[in-house]
């Protein structure tokens, strides 16, 4: 009799809730929790946030998924297990997430809420001028999954909308820069920068003064992605000083977010507790059930991670 394939989960306070789910969609395999002792005998791992020893641990498995498309949080991604592919969930329910959160911001932005809020506090009655859409240049930051279904969704509510990537690439209704020598005038005509890339050693610190003051002047920032992809200190002078109009931020470099940071209190921040995109239980898991049956049967899968890029 075959040996069933044995799955070890490692995700925090939640394992028992992947661990549940894992048992549902696999019910031929053995699932269990983390120990170094499971995770030496493990076919597969599941991850989230592992600690330092925990990947190391699974000696002889054949792949290891992560709980997230960003896989940032595994300690030493690019040399640890260099035969075991690590895999990145492929949207699994975040890009409809997403979408919807940028899209808030971005209308909240465009249509001037914030601006009629603080008149409804004053009792005052004013229309303002509508700003022209075509003026309203939309630039995300990242052309993966999650980053092109919102580019698609912002086109279709028709801004201007751009991408700026490594490669240059070709999507319906939006342009596309690519490279070190594009970004200065993707920027330079963006006034609703989000920001979707993956956080990597090129990437760190990428949105620092000298790139954010090509930003145009009332410009709004948004990060869904990673808080180490902005310098804290040059996004809050540039507020300050009022080149920037506002900033939307879901992600910061200390999570939670400590209680005497600046951005809790700043008159033209909105933050929310990384709330944009949650990793949804029972999309996640049907998708790594999908893709364990397909390695186990000798076929490809897709969203393994190159450890070189760290994405």
């Amino acid at each position: 009799m075959a040996r069933a394939l044995k799955i070890v989960v490692y995700s925090g306070n939640d394992s028992s809730i992947w661990l549940r789910a894992l048992r549902s969609a696999l019910p031929e395999a053995e699932v269990e929790i983390w120990s170094a002792a499971a995770a030496a005998e493990a076919d597969y791992g599941v991850v989230w946030k592992p600690a330092s020893e925990v990947v190391p641990s699974f000696r002889r498995a054949k792949a290891i998924f992560n709980l997230g498309a960003g896989v940032d949080a595994i300690p030493g991604i690019g040399q640890v297990l260099p035969g075991a592919p690590v895999i990145r969930l492929h949207d699994a329910g975040m890009a409809e997430q997403m979408i919807e959160y940028v899209a808030h911001a971005a209308l909240r932005c465009y249509r001037e809420v914030d601006a009629y809020a603080a008149q409804q506090r004053e009792a005052l009655w004013r229309a303002r001028p509508r700003k022209s859409k075509r003026e309203f240049v939309i630039g995300v930051l990242g052309a993966g999954v999650l980053d092109t279904a919102v580019a698609v969704g912002l086109a279709a509510l028709k801004f201007p909308v751009r991408v700026w990537s490594r490669s240059r690439k070709d999507i319906a209704g939006v342009a596309s820069f690519a490279g070190d020598s594009e970004l200065p005038p993707f920027l330079a005509e963006t006034r609703f920068l989000v920001c979707l890339l993956p956080l990597t050693r090129d990437t760190a610190n990428l949105l620092d003064r000298a790139r954010l003051t090509l930003l145009p002047q009332g410009a709004y920032v948004v990060n869904v992605a990673r808080g180490a992809l902005i310098v804290d200190a040059d996004l809050l002078a540039l507020l300050d000083e009022g080149h920037l109009a506002g900033a939307i931020l879901d992600v910061f470099r200390d999570e939670p977010l400590p209680a005497g940071h600046p951005f809790w209190h700043h008159p033209r921040i909105t933050l929310t507790p990384h709330i944009s995109a949650a990793t949804l239980v029972q999309e996640s898991v049907d998708q790594i059930a999908g893709k364990i049956r397909r390695l186990d049967a000798g076929f490809p899968v897709t969203g393994i991670v190159d450890r070189d890029r760290g994405y």
